[in-house]
């Protein structure tokens, strides 16, 4: 059952784009969004508040949702350019890629990256339709140091778990932010023994 935070700002970011909902529009509205994670659903009525202009849609919303995958022009730059190179990435990512390598292949690099982006676009559209969670999975370039530094970012953004990202480079070291934690809940623990 939605909250009624999530009613009113559905409610109010809809008469700000120049619609009012009756309260079983915007339940059937917020039904739309059920798949959602509510705090996700309302920074993207945030984000539809500033941009919009005209009818709020589902879809709005939607394409706006922070759901862990990278935009369109952030996936592209993250796209290995050898062999060598080491990514995380998401199955969209990889998928829009291999739509796009024979383009590249090729030597055409303005077409691969318009193929990258058209293709990722539409799956992350329907990703986010089906209310599929992002899944994030390595693909090993040749260079050992790569891998490392590839494996090491996607465990400190919370892309990968450390256990799988060591699983594959046992010398990856701990993270900070892994280890920070660590240290912060052994403090309230010593802390919460003491008292």
């Amino acid at each position: 059952m939605p909250s009624s935070t999530l009613l009113q700002a559905v409610a109010v970011t809809a008469e700000l784009c120049g619609r009012t909902f009756s309260e079983p529009a915007a339940r059937v509205f917020v039904d739309d969004l059920a798949g959602y994670p509510e705090p996700a659903v309302l920074s993207a009525l945030r984000r539809c508040r500033r941009q919009v202009k005209g009818v709020l849609t589902v879809q709005d919303v939607v394409s706006r949702l922070d759901d862990g995958r990278p935009g369109p022009q952030e996936a592209w730059a993250a796209i290995p350019k050898s062999e060598a190179d080491s990514v995380v990435w998401t199955t969209e990512m990889a998928e829009a890629m291999h739509a796009a390598q024979p383009l590249l292949d090729t030597g055409d690099k303005v077409g691969a990256r318009m193929a990258f982006l058209e293709v990722y676009t539409r799956l992350v559209g329907a990703a986010r339709d089906a209310g599929q969670p992002v899944e994030w999975s390595p693909s090993l370039g040749h260079d050992a140091r790569g891998r490392e530094a590839a494996l090491r970012e996607a465990v400190e953004k919370g892309r990968l778990p450390y256990e799988q990202a060591l699983a594959i480079a046992p010398a990856l070291p701990e993270p900070t932010n892994l280890a920070i934690g660590k240290l912060a809940a052994e403090a309230i623990k010593r802390i919460g023994s003491a008292a």
